[in-house]
C-alpha cells in the first residue's frame, strides 16, 4: 500500500543531504526529506495514528495506514530546550486525519536558541522506499511532497521453533528502564535463544539490545507489551516478568532521578547536581577536546568489516583487565560494544560503502540522537559512554588519538560532559575538582570522580561553558553551586575549609603510621590487599602493617605463557622488601571463574564460578603449585612469609595442599614449618571452619566471593548485583560461624574481602571476632581512624543486633543510626 505524504508545514523542502546534522544527512535516522519552515504549525501529513509525542515536545512520531513509522523532528538540538516553545495538539495513540494540527512551535525563540528549525521528516521502520514529489522548491502546508511504499523483502524467517508467548505489565521502576535495568535484562536473556521483543509507547524493542531499549524511553508505570518465539520463549519472558517486577534494586536510584535541574540563582551562584563530594578553589579550564577525522569512503565490505571487528575485539580484551570502579564501567562499555542494534548500524554503513570509523561514528550518533529524543534525563547521562567507546573505537582504527588539553594542576575542570577515558590523563594533570554543563549524578565519569576523591559537579547547564579560562572560582559541591565571581570574605572562608579539611585528613595519615589499637586496648591489624611491588610502598607510606592478601594472579594474566619460577621468586621478593619485613600473606593462584587464563587449558563450564577455580586447579596441577610454592619459600623471608589458600571447601582440600608445600620446603632444604591458611570464601568453609581450624593456622574472609554463594546471586551478572551486599544477615551468620571455630583451636580470623575497606561495616566484623582487616590502601588512614574509637564491647553489641536482622537493608540502617 503506498501512502501519500502531504507537507506538513510551509516552507522550502531540502534534500536530507543538505541537513546541517549527520544523523539526519547520512540516513542513519531512515530516508525521507525536510523541510525549512515559516509556518509554526506542524500537521498531518497524512491520515495515520500517533505513536508518540516526545516528552519535550520537540518531535512527533506517527503510524501511517502501511505500518510504516514517520517521524518529524523539528529542528536540531531542540531536545535540549525541554519543552520551552513547543505546545502538543495531541496525544499518543490518537488517530489524527490529514492537516489536523500535531505541534505548535513558537518559531522566534526556538530558532534563537536551537541549532536550526531544518525540520527532517524521515521514515524510521526499515522495509520501506521513500519518492520525493518535490524538491529543492518551496511548499504549502497540504501539498503533496513524497510517497512511501514498501519493499519487498527475500529474507526468510529462521525457524526458531514454534513456541510463542506474550504478556502484558506495567513498569514498577522509579527511573523506569535505563540502562542499569537495560544491561541487566540483556544479561538475563543470554541463557535462551528465543527472540524477545519489548513494545512501549506502540514501538517494539529489541530485548537484547541495551541501545534499543534505551531508546524505547520506558518509564515509571509504562504498560509494555513484551513477546517471544522459540523454543524457550515462555521461560525468556519469565526471567524478564520477574527481574523487572521485583524492581532490580533501583529504588536507590530514585533520588538521582529526582534531582533538581541547574539554574543561575538570583544570588550569582549556578547550581547542579553533586557527583562527588568535595570542595576546591581553581581557575577555571574550559575542556573542549576534539575528534579524530575519519574518511568516508571504504576499502571495501570485506576489510572495513574486519577492521572494525578487530578494534572492537581489542576493546572487549582491554575491559577483562580492569579493577575497582574501573570494572563497573568496563562492563556497562563491553555491552554496548557487543550491542546487536549498534553493531547492525555500523554494518548498515559498511555496506553502503562507508569506512569503518565513518560507519561507527554514525551509529554511535544516531542512537546518541534516538536517546536524546526519549527526553529522559537518565537515559541521557549514558551518552557520554557511547560518545567513550566511539572515541575509542576510532582511535583503533586510525592510529590516532584525539588530542586531550592538559589543564593545569589545581583547575577546575569545566566540560559539557566528561567521558570515563578522559578522567584518567586529567586526574593525573592534577586539577582540583570538576564541573559539567550536562551529565548526572550516576554518569561514569561521575563514579570515578567518587573513587578519585575529585569533588564534581554536575548538570550546572550552558552557563559554565561561558565562563572565562582563568577565571577564579569556588567549587562546592557538598553544596551543589559553584561560585564563578567569589569575593575576598569567601576565598577566606572557603580556604579555611579546606584547610580545616586537609588538617583532618593529614591527622588521619599521620596518625595511620602508628599500630591500631581500639580505644579499649584491643589491638587489631589493619593490613593491605596487594598485586605488586608498587603498590606495597605506597600501602606502607598509608599505615599498613603488612599485607593480608597478596594477588599473585596478576603474574599470570595478560601474557602468553606462564611465569617461571625464577620469575615468581624475584616479583614476591620485591614484594617483601618494599613491605620492609612487615607480614607478607601469598595468596596462592586463584585463576578460573571469572579470571580464566587463556595458556593455561580450562575445558568448557556451563558455569566457571562454580568450576575448576581456585585450590582445585591448583590440586588439579600439583606441577604448577609445587612450583609456586618454592618461589614463595625462596623469595620471601621465613619471618615474614605466610602463605593462603583460595577456594577451600574441606580439609581434604587443605591436607593435600600442605603435602604438597611440606615437599617443597624438603626440596629446598627448609625445616622451619611456613604458616599455612585458607580463604573462608564458600558456604562449606564457614560451615566446617572448626575442622579446617584444626590444621590451617589462620582462616581469612573473602567476602566477595563468600556473599555471591550465600546469597546465590553471581557477582559478574548485572542481573542480580544488586543483591550482592557482604552486609546481608546470611553472610553475617556465616563469618560467625568461621569466627567461632577459628577461636575453637585459637586461630585468628581476618577479612580481606571488599567490605574490609569500608569503616561503616568495621565495627559489626569485629564484634563478630575478626582481628585483622585488609583494606585497599587509600582505605587504610581513615579505616584505623574509626577502629580507634571502638570499644570490643559496643562491637559485640552491634554485631548482636546485625545478625537479629532480616535483611541488609536493615543491617546499614543499623549502622547508620550508630555512626
Amino acid at each position: 500500500m503506498i501512502v501519500r505524504l502531504h507537507a506538513p508545514m510551509t516552507g522550502w523542502v531540502l534534500p536530507l543531504d543538505q541537513v546541517p546534522d549527520p544523523v539526519f544527512a547520512d540516513r542513519m535516522m531512515g530516508d525521507g526529506f525536510a523541510i525549512d519552515p515559516l509556518d509554526a504549525m506542524v500537521r498531518a501529513p497524512c491520515d495515520a495514528t500517533v505513536i508518540a509525542v516526545a516528552p519535550t515536545r520537540h518531535s512527533v512520531t506517527l503510524r501511517l495506514a502501511n505500518d510504516a513509522e514517520l517521524l518529524i523532528h523539528v529542528g536540531l538540538d531542540t531536545v535540549a530546550l525541554a519543552g520551552n516553545g513547543f505546545t502538543a495538539q495531541v496525544r499518543d495513540g490518537e488517530a489524527v486525519t490529514l492537516g489536523q494540527p500535531l505541534l505548535l512551535v513558537d518559531l522566534d525563540p526556538v530558532a534563537a536558541q536551537a541549532k536550526s528549525l531544518i525540520t527532517p521528516v524521515t521514515v524510521t521502520s526499515d522495509g520501506y522506499a521513500v519518492t520525493l514529489l518535490a524538491i529543492d522548491t518551496s511548499v504549502t502546508a497540504g501539498d503533496a511532497i513524497a510517497e512511501i511504499a514498501p519493499v519487498a523483502s527475500d529474507a526468510a524467517a529462521t525457524d526458531l521453533g514454534e513456541d510463542t508467548a506474550h504478556c502484558t505489565i506495567r513498569v514498577p521502576l522509579a527511573n523506569g528502564i535505563h540502562a542499569r535495568p537495560a544491561a541487566r535484562i540483556v544479561a538475563a536473556l543470554k541463557p535462551f535463544t528465543a527472540e524477545v521483543t519489548i513494545v512501549a509507547h506502540s514501538r517494539p524493542a529489541n530485548a537484547r539490545s541495551i541501545v534499543a531499549l534505551l531508546s524505547a524511553g520506558i518509564r515509571h508505570d509504562d504498560e509494555i507489551a513484551i513477546g517471544a518465539r522459540g523454543p524457550d520463549a515462555r521461560a525468556a519472558i519469565a526471567a524478564i516478568v520477574t527481574l523487572i517486577e521485583q524492581g532490580m534494586g533501583e529504588e536507590a536510584h530514585a533520588a538521582a532521578q529526582a534531582a533538581p535541574t541547574a539554574a543561575i540563582s538570583d544570588d550569582g551562584l549556578i547550581h547542579g547536581v553533586r557527583a562527588a563530594p568535595g570542595l576546591a578553589i581553581g581557575p577555571i579550564f574550559q575542556f573542549r577536546p576534539g575528534d579524530v577525522a575519519v574518511t568516508e569512503r571504504g576499502s571495501g565490505i570485506p576489510a572495513e568489516t574486519a577492521a572494525l571487528d578487530a578494534a572492537r575485539n581489542t576493546l572487549l580484551a582491554a575491559a577483562d583487565g580492569k579493577a575497582g570502579a574501573g570494572a563497573d564501567i568496563a562492563a556497562a562499555h563491553r555491552a554496548l560494544i557487543e550491542d546487536p542494534e549498534l553493531l547492525g548500524a555500523a554494518q548498515g554503513l559498511i555496506a553502503q560503502g562507508k569506512s569503518a570509523g565513518f560507519a561507527w561514528r554514525g551509529a554511535i550518533r544516531g542512537h546518541a540522537e534516538a536517546i536524546r529524543a526519549t527526553g529522559d534525563r537518565l537515559l541521557i547521562e549514558r551518552i557520554a559512554d557511547l560518545k567513550d567507546i566511539e572515541r575509542q573505537v576510532i582511535a583503533l582504527l586510525t592510529g590516532t588519538e584525539a588530542a586531550l588539553p592538559i589543564p593545569p594542576k589545581g583547575a577546575i575542570l569545566v566540560a559539557d560532559e566528561l567521558l570515563p577515558s578522559h578522567f584518567a590523563p586529567l586526574a593525573e594533570a592534577g586539577i582540583a575538582g570538576i564541573c559539567t554543563a550536562f551529565g548526572g549524578p550516576t554518569a561514569h565519569a561521575s563514579i570515578l570522580a567518587a573513587s578519585a576523591g575529585l569533588p564534581m559537579l554536575v548538570a550546572a547547564g550552558a552557563a559554565v561553558l561561558e565562563l572565562s579560562d582563568g577565571q577564579q572560582v569556588v567549587l562546592d559541591a557538598d553544596r551543589g553551586a559553584l561560585n564563578p565571581a567569589p569575593d575576598t570574605a569567601t576565598i577566606d572562608a572557603v580556604t579555611a575549609r579546606l584547610a580545616q579539611r586537609t588538617a583532618r585528613v593529614a591527622a588521619e595519615a599521620a596518625a595511620a603510621l602508628d599500630l591500631c589499637v581500639m580505644a579499649d586496648g584491643t589491638r587489631i591489624e589493619i593490613v593491605a590487599n596487594l598485586a605488586n611491588a608498587a603498590e606495597a610502598a605506597r600501602a606502607i607510606a598509608l599505615g599498613a602493617e603488612g599485607c593480608g592478601l597478596l594477588r599473585t594472579e596478576f603474574l599470570f594474566l595478560d601474557r602468553e605463557s606462564a611465569p617461571d619460577e625464577e620469575e615468581q621468586r624475584a616479583a614476591y621478593a620485591a614484594v617483601a622488601a618494599g613491605l620492609g619485613g612487615r607480614p607478607l600473606i601469598v595468596r596462592t593462584l586463584d585463576i578460573g571463574g571469572d579470571k580464566p587464563v587463556a595458556y593455561l587449558p580450562f575445558p568448557h563450564e556451563d558455569n566457571p564460578a562454580l568450576g575448576a577455580r581456585g585450590i582445585r586447579f591448583s590440586l588439579a596441577r600439583p606441577d604448577l603449585l609445587a612450583q609456586q610454592f618454592r618461589a614463595i619459600l625462596a623469595g620471601v623471608p621465613a619471618a615474614q612469609c605466610r602463605i593462603m589458600l583460595p577456594m577451600v571447601i574441606d580439609a581434604g582440600e587443605l591436607a593435600a595442599a600442605r603435602t604438597i608445600l611440606d615437599d617443597a620446603r624438603a626440596a629446598l632444604g627448609i625445616d622451619t614449618p611456613v604458616p599455612l591458611g585458607v580463604m573462608v570464601e564458600t558456604p562449606a568453609a564457614a560451615m566446617l571452619a572448626a575442622s579446617l581450624a584444626r590444621d590451617a593456622d589462620f582462616l581469612s574472609i573473602g567476602s566477595n566471593d563468600l556473599t555471591q554463594y550465600a546469597l546465590a546471586a553471581d557477582r559478574g551478572n548485572p542481573a542480580v548485583a544488586a543483591k550482592v551486599d557482604a552486609l546481608h544477615p546470611a553472610v553475617l551468620h556465616l563469618i560467625a560461624r568461621a569466627a567461632e571455630g577459628a577461636r575453637t583451636h585459637g586461630r585468628w580470623l581476618g577479612v580481606c574481602g571488599g567490605i574490609a575497606s569500608d569503616p561503616l561495616a568495621a565495627p559489626i566484623l569485629i564484634g563478630l571476632g575478626v582481628t585483622e582487616l585488609s583494606a585497599t590502601p587509600a582505605a587504610i588512614p581513615a579505616l584505623k581512624a574509626v577502629v580507634r574509637q571502638l570499644t570490643l564491647p559496643d562491637c559485640k553489641a552491634l554485631a548482636e543486633r546485625a545478625l537479629a536482622a532480616a535483611t541488609a537493608a536493615e543491617v546499614r540502617t543499623l549502622l547508620e543510626g550508630a555512626a
